[in-house]
């Protein structure tokens, strides 16, 4: 058996998949010791029209990534990219690989590695295991991903993909001896390059920055690019980024001969580290209502991508905030949570506090001390949730503001709770008679804890109502250091409870209370129906997340609740015989259907035909499809427990001339349902800069995508129309 053969491939080293094929191949001429040269490399094959991303991936798009398990001693070095091709994309242009592409790594064996033991009548081998992710697209994107093990024998050489290795290097950039100059001028940069080869003087050739977001990648010819010989000098022009985020002292660059131009056996592509002098101009920044194109080519790109991007932008290339604009955000925090006491979805809240002001007119110490266990629920359940959210999507998550209703679960027991507290108020029981005799006791020592509570769940149930307010601040948020987001969750806890605050230590307000009376009874029975008002928003909510099952279960398992609630309340032997049967139904029927409560219920797909149906569900395969076809396109990110979505969806975006404006102009019309938990949405919001909903995005070929305002006016759509 010849030693090339010798190299075992286990069922992990390919992973094939319906646009590439990947496998992990080795080439180690003089086997796998210490000192010995030897690499390893993930092989991509793709499917016509398909392609992945070279290290600089262009106006959108992700580089391979490879991670290593390696044995103690054996490291990796940098990936050996290969020279790229220039990939149009509609008025975009991307860097990278298509048909077949070997992406090589060394492979370094130190004097510490230790061999294992051969088994018997085996050969020593080293295990190689590899995780790769890779972003494949044609004009849709898909994220893709594979691990992968290979087994390279330790004794004699592994040579079976010698020839691939070999085509890897030959398409490596050769080191220039000099390194060339880059000077910024005005809104260009003129590249120098020094050095190159006799036989590639006077060729046209194709450049390729390392650095992303610097150059105009599309620009390709005319004014806008230009390239010349001076002897044995490269000479180039060139367009800077209209929205760049980088500026570099050094940037690596390479050049590459056309195809045509290339032979055999000579070098295709050279590589230079050049210094950059000139001033760069300021990073342009996009007025209020735009969006940067690489925020386009992240919508339009798939959900990895656009989560990748944004977190790339937010851990490496964001600038530190000005004091003024964090001071400014505090302040537009403060406002928006004063502004959330005008939102429906409090209204709940607003009818417990009333009660309890009403309950304590005249005293004023009670008052001070109700306002302060309030404000404290409020700042620090806020502090929670932000906190919670800030450390899930560190770790990973694809999580928005708002999450909590994103949860059927959640849902259900605030759904559940409000029902409590509702048949509380309507009067079927006191807690006294319902709840054990500690509790009450407890509840009498500590009557603060009540009001503290209470603003724990005007959190938890009003958080979701911040977005029209607060989308910006809190997609500004995100992106700033723990200790200053969090901040911004205090100032926005405050805004909240500011009122009550200023009402239990001001006695003007309070004196406006009339003295307690038998109108609190009927005050009482009335706060009752904006609490069944909620349970029946939570049951719709969660009937679009679990399907009419889903919500139809929750119904009945709330009037079981009920019941049970009122056996409570019966007194001697028939408290204890009904209740008893009752818990046991109830048992049965959650055993029985209970999960429908919890399932999540994948939306049904709309017509493919605009012709019966207007809106179709978002996708960024779908705004690419119809980008490439040249349609505008206008996104509605919304979510079922946003109550600002659905007065706009009414007011607005169901209004007749809005709508003939929307097909006058061929706009395509696509809504991103953010009800459940979807890491695509979430990351294309994270690409905006915001972090919940609603935000509307009107972008059309060649145009930088608008986004509107959070309360959505007609003028304001029918006026984004008439400028496409």
């Amino acid at each position: 058996m010849p030693a090339a053969a010798q190299l075992a491939s286990k069922t992990g080293a390919v992973v094939t998949t319906p646009h590439v094929r990947a496998e992990l191949i080795a080439h180690a001429p003089d086997g796998v010791s210490p000192g010995a040269q030897a690499w390893v490399g993930l092989q991509i094959t793709h499917q016509p029209e398909w392609h992945t991303y070279w290290k600089n991936a262009g106006d959108s798009g992700l580089p391979t990534e490879l991670t290593w398990t390696l044995p103690a001693g054996v490291s990796t070095g940098e990936i050996a990219w290969p020279v790229p091709e220039k990939i149009a994309v509609g008025n975009l242009a991307n860097y990278g690989y298509e048909n077949t592409v070997l992406l090589p790594v060394p492979l370094e064996v130190s004097t510490l590695y230790k061999p294992p033991m051969a088994l018997a009548g085996g050969t020593p081998a080293m295990d190689v295991k590899l995780k790769a992710s890779w972003l494949v697209c044609r004009k849709e994107c898909i994220p893709e991903e594979g691990e992968f093990t290979l087994s390279l024998p330790l004794q004699g050489s592994t040579a079976l993909h010698k020839a691939e290795f070999d085509t890897a290097q030959a398409a490596q950039p050769q080191p220039l001896a000099k390194p060339g100059g880059i000077e910024v001028n005005g809104n260009n940069l003129q590249v120098k390059l020094e050095g190159l080869p006799a036989a590639v003087q006077g060729k046209t050739l194709a450049f390729f920055p390392e650095t992303p977001e610097v150059i105009r990648t599309a620009a390709v010819s005319g004014t806008d690019w230009t390239q010349s010989w001076q002897g044995g000098t490269w000479t180039a022009t060139m367009p800077l980024a209209d929205q760049r985020s980088a500026s570099p002292t050094v940037m690596p660059v390479v050049v590459a001969l056309a195809e045509a131009d290339r032979q055999p056996g000579q070098p295709v592509a050279w590589r230079a580290e050049a210094p950059v002098a000139g001033t760069w101009p300021a990073a342009a920044t996009p007025a209020r209502a735009e969006v940067s194109p690489a925020l386009q080519a992240a919508l339009t790109a798939n959900a990895a991508n656009a989560a990748n991007a944004a977190a790339s932008a937010s851990n490496t290339d964001l600038p530190a905030q000005p004091t003024g604009t964090f001071a400014m955000a505090l302040l537009g925090a403060l406002l928006g949570g004063l502004l959330l006491n005008l939102m429906p979805c409090v209204f709940p809240i607003l009818a417990i506090k009333v009660l309890g002001f009403a309950r304590q007119a005249g005293n004023a110490s009670a008052h001070r001390k109700a306002g302060l266990a309030y404000t404290g629920g409020v700042m620090l359940s806020f502090l929670a949730l932000g906190g919670a959210m800030l450390a899930l999507r560190a770790a990973g998550a694809q999580l928005g503001w708002g999450f909590q209703l994103q949860s059927p679960g959640v849902v259900a027991v605030l759904a559940g709770l409000f029902t409590l507290i509702g048949l509380n108020l309507v009067g079927v029981f006191e807690f006294g008679r319902a709840a054990p005799s500690s509790v009450c006791s407890a509840q009498a020592k500590h009557p603060l804890a009540n009001d503290f509570l209470s603003g724990v769940l005007a959190v938890v149930i009003a958080s979701p109502c911040t977005a029209p307010f607060m989308g910006v601040s809190l997609g500004f948020a995100i992106g700033l250091p723990a200790a200053q987001a969090l901040l911004l969750f205090a100032a926005l806890g405050l805004g909240l409870a500011l009122p009550y605050l200023v009402a239990g230590f001001v006695p003007a307000i309070a004196h406006l209370l009339p003295k307690p009376g038998p109108w609190m009874l009927t005050l009482r029975r009335l706060l009752a129906f904006p609490m069944f008002a909620t349970v029946a928003w939570l049951v719709w909510i969660l009937g679009q997340q679990s399907g009419i099952d889903g919500a139809g279960t929750l119904l009945a398992l709330l009037v079981c609740m009920a019941a049970i609630v009122w056996a409570f309340t019966l007194r001697g032997r028939t408290r204890l015989v009904i209740a008893t049967v009752l818990i046991a139904f109830t048992a049965m029927l959650t055993g029985a259907i209970g999960r429908n409560v919890l399932q999540v219920v994948e939306p049904a797909k709309l017509a493919a035909s605009t012709a019966t149906q207007r809106w179709q569900p978002w996708s960024a395969e779908r705004v690419s499809e119809l980008s490439g076809a040249g349609q505008p396109v206008f996104i509605d990110f919304t979510a079922a427990w946003c109550v600002t979505c659905q007065y706009n969806k009414k007011r607005t975006l169901a209004d007749a001339d809005v709508l003939a404006d929307f097909d006058a102009k061929k706009v395509a019309m696509l809504r991103a349902d953010w009800t459940r938990r979807d890491p695509a949405i979430t990351a294309a919001l994270t690409a905006l800069g915001r972090s919940g909903v609603p935000v509307y995005v009107l972008q059309a070929p060649g145009k930088a995508p608008v986004v509107l305002t959070e309360i959505l006016g007609k003028d304001e759509v029918r006026a984004a129309l008439a400028a496409l």
